[in-house]
């Protein structure tokens, strides 16, 4: 039987077109502290990974210097990073704003506040609160839905599966 089990995420590695406009990004926008670089086989530095303040357990970013991949990205959005609330979402938008970096307005997702920006390749950032709203999408196109209807074993009545009930999360 196997038993090793996925544990949680090392790093999420974003490809970039010009690795040095897109670390003064990272570090300004989302405060990206970088600790490492990674210079190829010619000397010339073309990665890096640093690590998201105040996140926990603590999240490692890295940056990858391909520019087709990076083309290849542009308004896609490979994450999600989780925000609290609907507050902390309007907290975004205003640092967004004071930045002079565009994005979304603050809005409902599927189950939670949700905020887009983009990179400098146009790689969709998206933040996501852990606060649901409460309000039901089911049917919406574009929102999420279950995957899955089945009928209860003992009542045979429609059952939906849904996401976990998130609590508040701390402050």
């Amino acid at each position: 039987m196997f038993t090793a089990a996925i544990i949680g995420i090392h790093h999420v590695k974003f490809p970039v077109s010009d690795l040095q406009c897109s670390r003064e990004w990272y570090e300004q926008v989302l405060g990206l502290q970088v600790l490492v670089d990674f210079p190829d086989a010619d000397g010339v530095v073309r990665g890096l990974a640093g690590l998201l303040p105040d996140v926990q357990p603590p999240l490692a970013i890295a940056l990858r210097e391909n520019p087709s991949a990076a083309v290849g990205n542009k308004g896609f959005d490979p994450v999600s990073f989780a925000i609290a609330d609907r507050e902390a979402a309007d907290a975004w938008a205003q640092h967004l704003d004071a930045l002079g970096i565009e994005h979304t307005p603050v809005r409902q997702g599927s189950l939670g506040w949700v905020l887009d920006m983009t990179d400098p390749d146009g790689t969709v950032i998206r933040l996501y609160s852990l606060q649901q709203h409460g309000i039901d999408r089911t049917g919406v196109p574009g929102y999420a839905r279950p995957a899955i209807d089945t009928d209860h074993p003992t009542t045979g009545e429609l059952v939906r599966p849904t996401f976990p009930a998130q609590e508040d999360p701390p402050r």
